[in-house]
């Protein structure tokens, strides 16, 4: 499939659930809900080890060593989660969206000509558009259908973002297929930003890259399975250490 193939899915994954959403309305019962996020967990899972194997790349244990490699991706998600920790990565994502969305209502409280439709729209666009386009899966999947390592991780995420756009669409109207717009420009991004990686970075660096974002993606799936409610947000900047780190041990190797 092309670059770009994930985010195409994933648009319509959306579009397809606010459809469904709007049409039928709360009758998805709970605990059918419960299974499907239970199903996608595990298929989580499944590609996060495919991911984490990475590890043992042939490119990367030549370049580094044989040891040297659970130790590059040990020390980019420990120094990663402290430097994500101490700014406040996962907390001021949460922030953000509470403040963009109290920022709308306002503005839109404060037209006399503003409809409710039209704040029920905004609304609807904006939380729908937080959820779709700021979480690990986004940025991890966008930058590995970048990088050529296929778009798994997106087509997984279009499976979860086309249910809880049901959920959206059911109670918020239409607005919530409006967030395709955000979704394009962000992924899209992130999917250029990955080529242009795997342009520049050596296989070896891309490995370790891919490693350290398989073990966060373990952290997504024990978040779907109600396991532990990990803050992986705070673990992102160690997408950057990954391949720092490998780099600074090629050079005093």
């Amino acid at each position: 499939m092309f670059p770009g193939a994930g985010t195409l899915v994933n648009v319509v994954a959306v579009l397809v659930g606010t459809l469904l959403g709007v049409l039928l309305g709360h009758r998805l019962p709970n605990r059918t809900r419960e299974v499907v996020t239970d199903a996608l967990g595990l298929v989580t899972l499944l590609i996060a080890a495919s991911a984490a194997t990475a590890v043992g790349d042939r490119a990367l244990t030549d370049a580094v060593g044989s040891s040297a490699p659970t130790l590059i991706v040990l020390g980019a998600l420990l120094l990663g989660g402290v430097a994500g920790s101490l700014l406040g990565i996962e907390d001021g994502l949460e922030r953000f969206g509470s403040w963009l969305q109290r920022r709308l209502r306002g503005h839109l409280s404060g037209e006399g000509a503003a409809s409710v439709d039209r704040q029920r729209f905004i609304e609807a666009f904006v939380t729908a558009s937080l959820v779709f386009c700021v979480g690990p899966l986004t940025v991890l999947g966008s930058l590995n259908d970048g990088l050529g390592n296929g778009a798994d991780q997106l087509y997984l995420k279009s499976a979860l973002d086309g249910f809880a756009s049901i959920a959206f669409a059911a109670s918020l109207g239409w607005g919530v297929g409006a967030s395709v717009l955000a979704l394009i420009a962000v992924q899209g991004s992130l999917t250029v930003l990955g080529a242009v990686l795997g342009d520049v970075l050596p296989a070896a660096h891309v490995a370790a890259l891919t490693a350290t974002g398989g073990l966060m993606l373990v952290g997504v799936a024990l978040r779907l399975l109600r396991i532990k409610q990990l803050p992986v947000g705070d673990l992102l900047p160690g997408l950057v250490l990954a391949p720092a780190l490998t780099a600074a041990v090629i050079a005093f190797r």
